[in-house]
């Protein structure tokens, strides 16, 4: 599914207005190259959501090339103004990064750096949301611990990482042959997803229990 253009994402926003009772997430995630992992699991946490019910924004990794932010200069890359009011409309995010050398990429922390301009908002930063954290590296630590980083500045922005964050080890195999996700991968995005939707306050489809494979929780390595 590829991202909105502006005027989609424009009349979206005038429905949205209508629907207050949809819980509105925004997912962000991936790399430069299309059709990356970190991208793919962001994808699928979009499709999940919105089968639950809500609204959603995306933001791809190469939609959010901007320039490094600087808290002393204005706000005036268009993009970066298109996130930071998605952010601050939204009830939850969704960060899917890539591990850098043991970090989350500088590309996707230069983005939420951006929500600083939210400092002084009603609900500042990611105040009350929650935020569910995908990282995905070529193995288990990198994986771990750029999800540990990724939890931390979710954290400091005042956000709530959910219970249940995923870390997905790339060098293993993602999607069989039918190009169907791994169901242990699939089962811990949906319970994450559930919980971010949960913490928003929204429960009308979330009442049924989880697959055996929803409910394991536990990352192996």
């Amino acid at each position: 599914m590829n991202p909105l253009p502006l005027h989609e994402a424009a009349a979206a926003d005038v429905a949205h207005l209508f629907d207050s009772a949809l819980p509105h997430l925004v997912i962000v995630g991936g790399t430069v190259r299309l059709g990356s992992t970190s991208e793919r699991l962001a994808r699928h946490c979009e499709a999940l959501a919105r089968s639950l019910g809500a609204t959603t924004s995306f933001f791809r990794a190469a939609e959010l090339e901007l320039p490094m932010y600087a808290p002393d200069r204005p706000v005036r890359h268009p993009v970066a103004r298109a996130f930071v009011r998605e952010v601050q409309r939204c009830d939850g995010m969704i960060v899917s990064s890539p591990g850098y050398h043991g970090g989350i990429s500088g590309l996707l922390k230069n983005a939420l750096d951006y929500l600083e301009e939210l400092r002084v908002d009603a609900r500042p930063y990611l105040h009350g949301r929650a935020v569910g954290c995908i990282a995905s590296a070529a193995g288990w630590q990198g994986a771990n611990s750029t999800l540990t980083a990724l939890r931390s500045v979710a954290h400091a922005l005042r956000g709530w990482p959910t219970p249940l964050g995923v870390a997905v080890n790339s060098a293993q195999p993602l999607v069989d042959a039918a190009d169907s996700l791994n169901p242990d991968v699939a089962g811990q995005l949906e319970a994450m997803v559930r919980q971010v939707l949960h913490l928003a306050g929204w429960h009308p489809m979330l009442a049924g229990p989880c697959s055996p494979a929803t409910t394991k929780e536990k990352i192996d390595g």
